[in-house]
Order: structure tokens, then sequence, then C-alpha cells
């Protein structure tokens, strides 16, 4: 029996190589026995290897079928990969490069969002000035406090800090500049943490929706930052203990954003469930898919084994 040559994209040149890591391992690990995988490791300098050996991503191309792209964050995630594979005609899993870029940023994603009407927190872009200080204390000002300082671009909650105060919004908005040239700062909202995950084409419908999984940090953390994504102290609740309305919301707006950015294959939002009401926070247009990540718990509790979705992900890259 031929089998479909299947090159796992992971690593990468993003402050989350070690994610990707364990995200591309689970997908080889899960490949279902008619893919051969091929680890294709992207190390921090962006050099393509294949068999632990360098190629360039022309050579890579010839070697495989089709691409799982396991990259998370900057060049895996925002179009920059898309765009080389694109090139040589590789079919790939996830969103196409506009979609990705999109998603990427956290601006271009909230005047998506606006569009398509989801509520969000109130939010201010901060760029890099010589006169930061003033910027952030108009900030401060202007958003109700309580606020979330993160990266403009990136995941995995990497950079994200919540501050309090003046001196603590100046101190969390200079070190989130030090991922990116810019920082979005949101206002706090308190409650309930979820998350939601989109299939396409699974089970007879366009655009499916996982069921939401409430996400309950450890006391001692103020919210699903990078270190309670991956401490394996924190509860991950599905089926959730939202209620039908909440849930039938969650899952609404899901579908809304995964549409609103022309996301592909697959995708998972992240909200706020609050007594004010329901708040999109962001989408994750590739969301990790390591042993801890929460796209898989979703499916498992539909009755869709991970080796199942990764084989449902590649024939949507292959038929695209």
């Amino acid at each position: 029996m031929t089998r479909t040559r299947v090159g796992v994209l992971r690593g990468g040149p993003s402050s989350e190589y070690d994610i990707s890591l364990k995200t591309g391992g689970a997908v080889l690990k899960n490949l279902p026995e008619h893919y051969k995988g091929v680890d294709v490791l992207i190390d921090k300098d962006g050099v393509w290897h294949a068999n632990g050996l360098p190629f360039s991503p022309e050579q890579i191309s010839r070697k495989v079928d089709v691409v799982f792209n396991a990259l998370h964050g900057y060049y895996g995630e925002d179009g920059k990969v898309q765009k080389i594979l694109e090139r040589f005609d590789v079919p790939y899993t996830g969103a196409e490069a506009m979609a990705s870029a999109i998603g990427m940023n956290k601006l271009f994603t909230k005047e998506h969002f606006q569009k398509s009407g989801l509520v969000m927190p109130s939010h201010k872009i901060i760029k890099e000035t010589d006169n930061i200080e003033r910027e952030i204390l108009s900030v401060f000002r202007e958003l109700p406090q309580p606020s979330v300082v993160k990266p403009l671009s990136g995941g995995s909650s990497v950079g994200v800090f919540v501050a309090h105060s003046f001196d603590e919004l100046l101190k969390a908005v200079l070190s989130a500049l030090q991922y990116d040239s810019a920082v979005i700062v949101e206002e706090y909202i308190k409650g309930r943490e979820a998350t939601c995950g989109v299939i396409d084409d699974f089970r007879g419908e366009k655009h499916y929706a996982l069921p939401p999984v409430e996400i309950v940090p450890p006391s001692n953390y103020t919210f699903f930052d990078y270190n309670a994504k991956y401490c394996g102290e924190t509860r991950e609740i599905c089926p959730s203990n939202f209620s039908d309305e909440e849930k039938k919301e969650i899952t609404r707006a899901s579908i809304t954003a995964h549409k609103a950015i022309d996301a592909r294959h697959y995708s998972r939002s992240d909200f706020i469930v609050s007594p004010r009401g329901i708040f999109i926070l962001e989408i994750n247009t590739l969301p990790g898919l390591t042993e801890e990540s929460l796209l898989p718990k979703a499916c498992n509790a539909v009755g869709c084994p991970f080796p199942d979705f990764l084989d449902h992900l590649l024939k949507l890259a292959l038929h695209n």
C-alpha cells in the first residue's frame, strides 16, 4: 500500500518554538497508518531540516504529498510559511496566508470581529515611541482598570500580563514590547474562561462547533497565562458547566469568528463568560495539539479520537 507522505512542520523561529515541537510530535505520533510522517524541523534561524539534514523548502516540498502545519506564532501562523508552501504548490492544513495574517494580528482580528457583530472588551493600541510613558498614562485613564496587556501578535499567552495600577501597566507594556513592536491593552473582564473549536465540513456541517471547554486555572493564577496552560494543574472541563444558553452563544460566536477572518479547516476561539455577557478575546488559526491542548479534548468529548481528527484535516488539505 502506498502511503501518503505528510511533512509535519514544527519548531520555527518564534517564541512558541517549544510548544510547536510538542504539537508536531503529537501529530507524528498519532498519524493513521495510511500516512507516512516526515519530520520537518525548522530551527530558530528559520532553516528547514528533514531527517536531520538541512534542505530548502523547495527540496522538502518534493519529498511530501501534503504538509501538516504544526508551527505556532511568528512565521508559521502569520502567513509567511503559508506563502512559501503556496509558491511550491504544496497542500497544507490550516488557514491560508491572508486569514493567518489577520488571525495573528490582534488589531486586524478585532476589526473583523467588530464587522461581524461580536462582543469584545474595550481596547487600545500602544506602539513603541519616545513618549511611551505619556501614551501609557493616556490609555490608563481612558480604559477601565484593571487591564490585560498582550503583544499585538503572538500566542500561547506569551508576554501577557494583568495590570491593576499605572506602575503595573507601565511595567507590563514595556515587558510585552520585548515580544512585538506594539501591544494591545484590553479592559479586564472578570468571569469564567471558555474556549470553543470549529471544524470545517465535519459530520455533515460546513462549520461544526465542538462543545465549549471551561478553563479553570489554579487558584494562584489570575488568568490562563502561559504557565497556567502548561503547568498541568489547570482544570479543563468538557462538557462544560455553562448553561445551555451560554453554550449556544459560545458556539455561535465561534463559528462567526471562524467565518469573520475566513479561517480554514479548523480554529479555536477564546472567551470570557461574565455577568455582563460573553466576550470574545481572540481566535487561534493553528491551535495547539499537544497532550495538554484543548482542541483534542473537545474532539474526544464528541467521539472523535485524535488520529481521526488528523485524518480529517489532511483529507481537507488534499481536497483543497
